[in-house]
């Protein structure tokens, strides 16, 4: 299932004076099975992008495409959109409400009209992708820890099997082992699926270690969308519009201005290691074995 983004623009507070142009006349195709990550600072206007692409926003003007579809042509099909184009907003555990974690997965397929065998088979296999333990689903909600809470938030949209699953800062406020496990937990899902996932966050390192391609939102405009490597290799454009690119990217960079032979564009510590270790080896420092 393919996005296409044409000429859209989105507009607050349409004649008033706190009118405000947070998406400004943006075009763009995400493929189907991409994993883009979507970076920009606060305000630049990737939160509302989002938000258009099911159908939470109408845009201003311009359109949104799904498998070449406007989706606001027949608003009757706006239900089954956003069935498809599965949206976790940020901290979605305080969107949970039911009596157990079972019933607030199967909240969404319920109201798909499945039958209870169907329901029961996507609420247990969202918990699985989610990291859910199945004892956990006869729990309420509110007993679990705060990274189970996020779980169980992302499971209730994966049971509705969007070809489509946008997360709005997934790992947000975890610690950092309650944020890897989110996060692989997304990229096995992913793996599995095969389907599109839209990672919004603030984290290089996040967005580089799990993304194809990257989108880069700078004042209502895209400032960049490209493979991973040819966004961050933009790096000092990058902190003129007061982003930046991982850790280990900078690291590198430091190394060559030094006169190290490191190579350029290394954008995670997995691949950076791998590239040390066969330098070091070559001069004979370390080992082969």
């Amino acid at each position: 299932m393919v996005i296409t983004i044409e000429h859209l623009s989105y507009t607050y507070g349409v004649g008033t004076p706190f009118e405000k142009t947070a998406v400004d006349d943006v075009s763009l195709t995400i493929g189907s099975g991409e994993v883009v990550g979507v970076i920009g600072h606060t305000g630049s206007g990737k939160s509302t992008l989002i938000q258009h692409f099911n159908g939470l926003l109408r845009p201003t003007s311009g359109r949104v495409l799904l498998d070449g579809e406007d989706i606001w042509a027949d608003k009757s099909k706006l239900r089954q959109v956003r069935f498809n184009v599965g949206l976790v907003f940020q901290y979605p555990e305080y969107q949970l409400f039911e009596e157990t974690v079972y019933k607030d997965i199967a909240f969404g397929p319920t109201n798909m009209g499945l039958s209870k065998e169907e329901i029961d088979r996507r609420v247990r296999q969202a918990a699985e992708f989610s990291g859910l333990r199945p004892e956990l689903l006869d729990k309420s909600p509110f007993e679990l820890s705060g990274g189970q809470k996020r779980r169980a938030a992302i499971a209730g949209v994966i049971a509705m099997e969007p070809k489509i699953l946008i997360l709005d800062e997934p790992a947000a406020g975890l610690d950092p082992k309650g944020r890897t496990r989110i996060l692989s937990q997304i990229q096995e899902y992913h793996r599995q699926t095969g389907n599109t996932i839209l990672l919004v966050s603030h984290s290089m390192e996040d967005v580089a270690n799990y993304a194809d391609k990257v989108l880069v939102m700078n004042e209502a405009r895209i400032f960049a969308y490209d493979t991973v490597e040819n966004v961050f290799a933009r790096s000092e454009e990058l902190k003129a519009i007061r982003l930046s690119v991982p850790q280990v990217t900078n690291v590198f960079h430091r190394l060559r201005e030094a006169g190290c032979p490191v190579p350029e564009n290394v954008y995670t510590v997995g691949y950076a290691k791998r590239k040390l270790l066969a330098a070091l080896q070559e001069r004979g420092v370390v080992s082969r074995d």
